[in-house]
């Protein structure tokens, strides 16, 4: 077995750099950050008003039982469209990361400190340089937020849903959650 000396450094090169966090619960990613900063000025989705219309009243029946509140719940829905095609990422699957993630409650708060909709970790607030504490429960930021983290870990697995979901949620090397987002995707989002 080779054994190989590092200069002292070296060594503090190698001991200064931090570990590049490996999901969304580790702390900020800085080539994530980046992406969200360049994220915040950009969006709108639909390009046809019938399209709209129709994905619309569908998603906003599926939703009433959630979300009463027909204003707060066509918010939702727009929000979603926009940032998630933005993306790239279906919206349904999104729908499906928030429905498991908080039930559709814009002021939810996890265990791990995750806030709103699409439960963000709250260090992307001082990361982006928010001043509002509460950014994280306005729909329109944390939807964005949520998406752009989405897409990156999605990217980050290849498009392998079962694992850049489980990363989004925390919960690597275990399915349970990809499941549970996936399966609220075919029973309840896709289109039928």
């Amino acid at each position: 077995m080779a054994v190989t000396l590092l200069s002292a450094g070296a060594l503090r090169s190698v001991a200064a750099q931090p570990a590049r966090p490996t999901d969304a619960r580790s702390g900020p990613d800085p080539e994530l950050r980046k992406i969200l900063i360049a994220a915040v000025a950009q969006a709108n989705s639909f390009t046809d008003r019938f399209d709209a219309e129709v994905w619309l009243t569908d998603m906003s029946r599926r939703l009433a039982k959630q979300v009463p509140d027909p204003t707060e719940r066509l918010a939702i829905l727009k929000t979603v469209h926009k940032h998630s095609t933005h993306v790239n990422v279906p919206a349904e699957l999104v729908l499906g990361v928030i429905d498991v993630e908080s039930n559709f409650d814009r002021f939810a708060i996890s265990a791990s400190s995750a806030l709103g909709l699409m439960q963000v970790m709250p260090f992307w607030i001082k990361e982006l340089g928010y001043k509002d504490k509460n950014a994280l429960f306005n729909i329109e930021t944390n939807v964005l937020l949520g998406c752009q983290i989405l897409r990156f870990y999605l990217e980050m697995e290849r498009g392998n849903l079962v694992q850049g979901l489980a990363r989004y949620n925390g919960s690597v090397g275990r399915r349970w959650y990809s499941d549970r987002v996936l399966d609220r995707v075919r029973t309840k989002w896709f289109r039928q």
